[in-house]
């Protein structure tokens, strides 16, 4: 059993909004279901970090959800800053369960354990927030983070960190969400939300603050989920 990790999957089947048009995804969607099926086995486990469906409301991403469903392994889902048809645990639980995905659960307020770590983490929010509502919604992030990440400890499991947004990026810093990582001793953090290769090249790799960055969007994974842990590490 290993555990996977990919984010910005940026799905619409069932709306139009297609990403084929943009360099480099062309017919992204095959080749992320042929990718993610050869090395991800049905026991594994794999992390989506937000940004998963362009749809505006939960009823519209059906669709999306049934493309995700029928991928191998188990999926644990986080939101996004596009993810829009976000609604309630429970509406989303329920959606889950009359649609038949049995293969999708949600990652928000809580901790997953997988083998001998906890799969942990919130959306976070921008690294350079300014104006008093992104430092609001900032506070509520650190809040949910740090719930996730003390929760995964309860549940005996190395806290491993899923957010959307990069906590660092270039040379700006959200502290607030730094700061819950480094109180819970978290010692990889993984996140999506950058696109293309200029984009990339201003994000933050390797270890920074003792804390190893991973940048996770599928278009920057080439679109083949990332080897987080295997079963026996």
């Amino acid at each position: 059993m290993a555990l996977f990790a990919i984010s910005d999957l940026h799905l619409s089947f069932g709306t139009d909004k297609p990403m084929d048009i943009f360099q480099g995804w062309e017919g992204y969607t095959e080749k992320l279901e042929r990718n993610w099926n050869a090395c991800v086995k049905p026991e594994d486990t794999v992390v989506i970090a937000g940004d998963i469906s362009w749809a505006m409301k939960l009823n519209e991403a059906e669709a999306d959800f049934r493309y995700i469903n029928r991928l191998h392994g188990h999926k644990l889902i986080l939101k996004g800053n596009h993810d829009l048809w976000w609604s309630t645990r429970r509406k989303i639980d329920s959606f889950l369960a009359a649609n038949g995905f049995s293969t999708i659960s949600i990652v928000h307020n809580s901790a997953v354990r997988v083998g001998e770590v906890s799969v942990c983490g919130s959306r976070g929010w921008l690294y350079n927030a300014k104006t008093e509502e992104d430092r609001k919604i900032v506070r509520r992030e650190v809040g949910r983070l740090d719930t996730s990440l003390r929760l995964g400890e309860e549940l005996g499991g190395r806290p491993i960190a899923f957010l959307h947004y990069p906590p660092v990026y270039d040379r700006d810093v959200c502290e607030e969400i730094l700061d819950v990582l480094l109180a819970h001793h978290v010692s990889d953090c993984y996140f999506g939300h950058i696109h293309g290769n200029q984009a990339a090249k201003r994000a933050v790799f390797g270890e920074y603050r003792g804390i190893r960055m991973h940048l996770i969007s599928c278009d920057h994974l080439s679109f083949c989920p990332l080897l987080v842990r295997t079963s026996d590490g």
